[in-house]
């Protein structure tokens, strides 16, 4: 079983070539040019800056074969409390349940951090491993948006995706100090 930790600075390199194989080969993520292992840097500390979780997946050699985080799913304040997940695995580990354990305790995390509702915005409706896998974990389809991004000489949509964390909408929030 691998472990799940919070991601370290060390672990950029990482997560920067797993991504780049994604947004190189895949329709998960719709951006078509790999950002520097100095912008996923950044977009790193972004995200733990607003104390949000990055978590990496470490197999037994202490090598990390995924990763997971969550953002607001929107910058506005009244969004604050929903959160946007990604998870990216190294094409070695896909299909083990390594997607599923990681996003098992990224929600954990994320609901620690005063998030009420994680969203998926799942790249290709055809992305049956990443529907799936939301699926089995509670998330409900809400909804897919045709067409909505253009790669490798296609057009591709996004599927929508929601889970409630902790009380969900049931009660109000508990506004922390950031």
């Amino acid at each position: 079983m691998p472990l799940i930790r919070p991601s370290r600075d060390e672990d950029v390199a990482a997560i920067t070539a797993i991504y780049a194989h994604h947004v190189l080969n895949g329709t998960g993520t719709f951006e078509t040019e790999a950002p520097s292992a100095a912008d996923m840097a950044q977009r790193r500390q972004d995200v733990l800056a607003r104390r949000l979780p990055w978590l990496v997946a470490e197999n037994d050699q202490g090598r990390v074969i995924g990763y997971a985080y969550c953002n607001w799913f929107k910058p506005r304040a009244a969004y604050r409390f929903s959160a946007e997940d990604s998870i990216y695995l190294h094409p070695d580990a896909a299909g083990h349940g390594l997607g599923r354990v990681l996003l098992t305790e990224l929600a954990r995390h994320a609901e620690d951090a005063g998030v009420r509702k994680l969203i998926a915005v799942i790249g290709d409706s055809a992305n049956a491993g990443s529907i799936g896998v939301h699926r089995s974990l509670g998330f409900a389809p809400v909804g897919t948006i045709c067409g909505a991004g253009w790669k490798f000489g296609r057009w591709l949509d996004i599927v929508l995706m929601e889970k409630p964390l902790g009380e969900g909408t049931r009660t109000a929030p508990v506004e922390t100090a950031a």
